[in-house]
């Protein structure tokens, strides 16, 4: 039942945060910067600014799909951003290329988390399942603490991902603000509703950490539980 709770209140605040998250940036979506650049053009100037010529700046399809690739160094922003001429465009374009000056100049927490990728990818895949069949749930007979312990160990290194990302998102969040201040292109008036924005984009990671960090602490005490028992 703990589990369950824990999943209900999570999901309701993180559906809050998001639809939080998209009303603003749709209403500041009809608020245009007074540079009238649009998010394609900011990118590619925060990216020259900082010193950058080797990230690409290309269109991608969804909404609030945009995201930096280290991979091929891509800067990939939606349709709105990538086109769009408003505060929502400008705080999403520099915040991603946030990302990029990240990379560019080795953020510790970026690597960090760049390397746990590999091992992420395994333990979400797994992690459910292993805890399902070590607490014997759903057909799976009475359970073995072995078992769930094998699966906190892989749970705990998505929790760990969750943590990670929000130093730095946080962080590329910061430098975009800086950035868009010192380089004009957002008025005060401006500034404020791009930092609203990002904030309300920040709080997604936030819910989604708190939520694996609660999911955890119920698992190892279900595994104390069983271990005392046992």
């Amino acid at each position: 039942m703990g589990i369950l709770a824990i999943s209900v209140v999570f999901m309701l605040l993180g559906m809050l945060v998001q639809y939080r998250l998209k009303s603003k940036f749709t209403a500041y979506a009809q608020v245009p910067t007074s540079s009238g650049l649009s998010g394609k053009e900011i990118a590619e100037k925060m990216l020259k600014e900082n010193g950058i010529y080797d990230v690409q700046v290309i269109s991608s399809q969804g909404f609030l799909s945009d995201h930096y690739n280290p991979v091929n160094k891509t800067v990939n922003l939606s349709p709105d951003v990538y086109n769009g001429r408003t505060v929502s465009a400008a705080a999403v374009a520099a915040h991603e290329c946030g990302h990029a000056v990240q990379h560019a100049t080795s953020y510790s927490m970026l690597i960090m988390r760049s390397k746990l990728v590999p091992a992420v990818k395994i333990s979400s895949t797994l992690s459910q399942w292993v805890i399902i069949a070590g607490i014997g749930m759903y057909g799976f007979g009475g359970g073995n603490p072995t078992i769930l312990l094998v699966g906190i160990i892989l749970f705990a290194v998505t929790t760990l991902f969750s943590v990670v990302t929000l130093p730095v998102e946080f962080d590329a969040s910061a430098r975009a603000l800086k950035w868009l201040d010192t380089a004009n292109i957002t008025t005060t008036n401006e500034h404020t509703k791009a930092k609203d924005a990002l904030k309300w984009a920040a709080l997604t990671y936030v819910v989604a950490a708190l939520a694996s960090i609660a999911m955890l602490v119920q698992y190892i005490l279900i595994y104390q539980s069983r271990t005392r028992e046992d």
